[in-house]
């Protein structure tokens, strides 16, 4: 009999609706029968897409001896960390507290007040990887709780007491170090591995954030920043880590290789490495670049997308991953042996030319089987097999794709089904940048659809809900949501420039942002003003493997501070960037994001107003020079003369020159002289 997991609406909940665990959803009903029952709760964390959170679910909560223990001694809740990231930030926290690591699942046991005293990760069913069994776990916190509770209490408050105060950070210092950025810049090019790219030791995670923040000092002139960060973008792109016959990238490596990858795919990784794969064509004008950014974003429409028809216009949503597993098996669903690439590659010299491509040999590279990496290039298989590189580019291409057809015949990887508004507002920003840098009309069409689904089903009485599954949109929105959402109305309104709806609606979620979450010192909570009482209200800055709630709000009040014209939204981004300054500083990987920020800071955002009608070329001519270049660290407004009211205003009190097509190229509202010619924008610029 199902238990109440199966009225949820997250996936996750639903794949343990079975399980002979009496588990319960977070919230009053769970929370007030631990009180009444005087029980401890045990708070299980995860995702749908995750593995290890799937192998302790079929170990151990899917056994019924287990089962008996949780229910007989515990209140026990399930928890989806993608609906609920205020949750998994404070009790994640507190598992890094008392082990010095974590992950997923994370596994806590707390008093009914919700204070934790003891948590980890996974546990296995018997004594293993240097850990108790979990069975043995369960066992020894509930006689302890019976007849020792003094000390599970006083580990309890003193959790309690470290989360709450790591969760204050003093006033901030009130300057702001400007050298700062080029000493946490030092730090990440000093501490990158050249061996086999990236940063840290297996497992290797994807770092867009920090790639993107090295790929705009490049735009500065330092070449060292641009040799990492291409480096890096060409180790992961090689395959494994990279899906080369589908596009896509998975969650991170387990070997330092980029080899063997950890299958999942996330929808945040693959818009963020997107961008940066973007940028580096636009740096390097390397096609390369380009197809990386083009397979993963076409990834994301073919494998990740929900299309809903509302009256006359289509809105598209993107679902958050794809399981790592299928047919029980992590990774089944991408690997391949000899005898299969043989089959469907059939043509000797085209099996000759791939086999070469990627170093195929009947022993494999995993466990028998194979994962595809490269290990020439078209260049190098040009040279060695006498072959024009473009030739070589086009037939492996092709046959990826007859790669790809067969592969689609195999049971898919189960989808997480949910669209998380700060998930898909890292991907509007991708579809939207690459429209406007590869005109591309088609992915403009594919942002404006996305963002369109957002505002339509998850923005309601001016509130942003956070999660929506099956027609229904649940649970509040975080600091994540608003800011991450108004950043990327502002990148769809400059690839849309025409369209000043968008702008407009990222100052109404803005402004909703203040009300909600702005702290009356300085900065901003991570869930809003009415959202419900928890251990602590969270205020974290470090950016993760999304960007901080935080360290997007400041990149957003430097935009529309550049926007509007408002000097107070730069102070406000100031004073955030002073509070965090010695923590990019000593950690720069975990705060790259604020890297970017701290960047617009010093040097102020440019803003260009074009005034013309978008149906005369002229005007479209210098908008192809703002948009020939990758240029980090401008703003774009566009409008006939006169612009309407609704129009942002950086476009109030620009006349025409001459009569024509005018650019007005400006920072902090201070404008050099008008230009009407292609080139004499170029020269501004």
């Amino acid at each position: 009999m199902p238990n109440r997991l199966a009225f949820e609406n997250s996936l996750y909940l639903q794949q343990h609706a079975d399980n002979p665990v009496d588990w319960y959803p977070w919230g009053v009903e769970a929370l007030s029968k631990a009180k009444a029952e005087d029980k401890p709760i045990f708070l299980s964390i995860g995702y749908a897409a995750c593995h290890w959170c799937h192998v302790m679910a079929h170990e151990s909560f899917e056994k019924p001896e287990i089962a008996a223990i949780m229910n007989k001694d515990y209140v026990n809740i399930k928890v989806d960390r993608e609906e609920r990231p205020d949750l998994d930030g404070i009790y994640m926290n507190a598992v890094v507290a008392m082990t010095g690591s974590g992950g997923w699942p994370t596994s806590v046991f707390l008093t009914p007040d919700g204070a934790p005293f003891y948590g980890g990760t996974y546990f296995p069913p018997q004594r293993r990887y240097n850990l108790p069994s979990f069975q043995e776990i369960l066992i020894a916190i509930a006689q302890l709780w019976l007849k020792d509770r003094d000390e599970l209490l006083k580990s309890a408050e003193n959790i309690k007491n470290y989360i709450q105060s790591a969760n204050i950070v003093e006033s901030p210092q009130l300057l702001l170090n400007s050298k700062i950025i080029n000493e946490a810049e030092n730090r990440l090019l000093d501490s990158y591995d050249w061996e086999y790219g990236g940063w840290g030791q297996a497992p290797k995670f994807p770092q867009p954030m920090a790639i993107e923040f090295l790929l705009q000092r490049a735009t500065k002139g330092n070449s060292r920043a641009l040799q990492v960060g291409l480096h890096v973008l060409d180790q992961m792109a090689k395959g494994g880590m990279y899906d080369v016959i589908g596009g896509g990238f998975s969650r991170y490596s387990t070997d330092n290789h980029w080899l063997v990858p950890h299958f999942e795919k996330m929808l945040y990784d693959n818009a963020q490495l997107a961008l940066v794969y973007l940028y580096a064509f636009k740096l390097t004008g390397n096609s390369r670049y380009r197809r990386i950014c083009e397979g993963t974003l076409d990834f994301i429409l073919r494998e990740l997308s929900i299309q809903i028809h509302q009256g006359d216009d289509s809105h598209v949503g993107f679902f958050s991953s794809l399981d790592a597993d299928s047919e029980g098996e992590e990774g089944k669903y991408y690997l391949w042996t000899v005898e299969e690439l043989r089959e469907v590659i059939d043509d000797p010299q085209d099996i000759q030319l791939f086999f070469g491509a990627y170093k195929i040999s009947k022993g494999g590279n995993f466990d028998g089987r194979i994962v595809l990496q490269r290990i020439l290039t078209d260049d190098e298989l040009s040279t060695k097999l006498n072959i024009p590189a473009e030739l070589i580019t086009n037939r492996i291409d092709k046959l990826h794709q007859i790669l790809l057809t067969r592969r689609q015949t195999r049971i898919l990887p189960e989808v997480g089904d949910k669209v998380l508004v700060s998930w898909n507002a890292l991907t509007i920003s991708a579809f939207a940048q690459a429209a406007k840098y590869l005109q591309r009309d088609d992915y403009l069409a594919v942002a404006q659809a996305n963002a369109k689904f957002l505002l339509q089903n998850l923005y309601q009485g001016g509130r942003l809900y956070r999660s929506w599954r099956s027609g229904k949109a649940k649970h509040n929105a975080y600091l994540e949501d608003y800011s991450g959402l108004s950043l990327a109305l502002l990148d769809l309104y400059q690839a849309d420039p025409a369209n000043h709806y968008w702008y407009n609606k990222s100052v109404e979620l803005f402004n909703s942002m203040v009300a909600h979450f702005e702290d009356g010192e300085w900065g901003f909570f991570d869930t809003s003003d009415d959202h419900e009482l928890l251990l602590t209200r969270p205020k974290d800055f470090q950016d993760n493997a999304t960007p901080s709630g935080s360290s997007l709000a400041s990149l957003l009040l430097l935009q529309l501070a550049a926007y509007l014209g408002e000097q107070s939204l730069r102070e406000k981004s100031e004073l955030m960037l002073c509070s965090v300054q010695e923590y990019i500083l000593k950690y720069p990987l975990g705060y790259s994001k604020w890297l970017c920020a701290f960047q617009a800071q010093i040097q102020s955002f440019l803003e260009i107003a074009v005034i013309g009608d978008l149906d005369d070329a002229r005007t479209n001519y210098l908008l192809a020079v703002i948009n020939g270049r990758y240029r980090p660290g401008i703003i774009i407004a566009v409008s006939p003369f006169p612009p309407d009211p609704t129009s942002p205003p950086l476009l109030f009190n620009r006349p025409l020159l001459n009569n024509k097509p005018t650019a007005y190229v400006c920072r902090n509202f201070v404008c050099n002289q008008p230009v009407n010619s292609p080139e004499d924008l170029n020269n501004l610029l």
